[in-house]
């Protein structure tokens, strides 16, 4: 989209610039992906991580700690400003960039692995594909890409409205409420985003129910692991 129309929603700026979502450590399932991932035929030190929608960083101060190089990508200039900070201060570099995750300003087969920690699933389906595109372009060939959106068993979901492009609007419960528009995907979804130039090696259904709270809210999420070929 243009620079007035970003695929990201300025809602996430307004989050981080509060402080909020300022995860300090990295997600259990990113951790199992790359240990798991790794490529065998080089060092970590010479294999690069990119992370689209990398926040304040947590995920990547794991890699970069790991011997990993990596670089990310954000739509909040106050997420990367608290990314870069974090890194300076633990003396860690990392390429942290502001921008869109439609226009990926890296060169073709920068990487050997992209992560996605539901960051793409706040853009419309037409975005992700946009994406997932530029993610695709900026792989190596037999590069590992890890695709993390919300599922639309996700009670969020059934509490707003849909909208344009997929989005679900004005979330009221869930656990969502207050994150802007999300796009819940179908497995069909995800099958159509992977069609060409894909191998998948899994796409995992992660449902997660709270049932201390009143209405037992589920928490569903796909991890999805897609290899670039061809």
């Amino acid at each position: 989209m243009s620079e007035s129309h970003p695929s990201f929603d300025p809602v996430w700026e307004e989050i981080y610039h509060q402080g909020r979502q300022v995860n300090r450590y990295p997600f259990d399932q990113i951790v199992a992906f790359v240990n798991r991932h790794q490529p065998k035929e080089k060092p970590r030190s010479e294999t690069r991580v990119l992370e689209v929608g990398c926040g304040a960083g947590n995920n990547l101060w794991f890699a970069a700690r790991e011997g990993f190089q990596v670089a990310g990508i954000d739509g909040s200039q106050s997420a990367i400003d608290f990314a870069r900070a974090r890194f300076q201060s633990d003396g860690l570099s990392a390429d942290l960039r502001v921008g869109d995750f439609v226009t990926l300003p890296w060169q073709d087969g920068s990487f050997d692995f992209v992560l996605d920690r539901a960051a793409l699933t706040n853009c419309g389906l037409a975005d992700v594909r946009r994406a997932i595109a530029e993610i695709r372009r900026v792989l190596r060939t037999g590069g590992k890409f890890f695709f993390n959106p919300y599922a639309q068993s996700h009670s969020s979901c059934a509490s707003g409205h849909l909208g344009p492009d997929g989005l679900t609007l004005d979330i009221a419960s869930g656990g969502l409420q207050g994150m802007g528009p999300i796009c819940f995907h179908s497995r069909r979804d995800i099958d159509q985003v992977f069609e060409v130039g894909w191998r998948l090696h899994a796409i995992t259904l992660v449902e997660r129910t709270d049932v201390l709270r009143p209405g037992y809210n589920v928490m569903a999420d796909w991890q999805v692991i897609a290899e670039k070929v061809g």
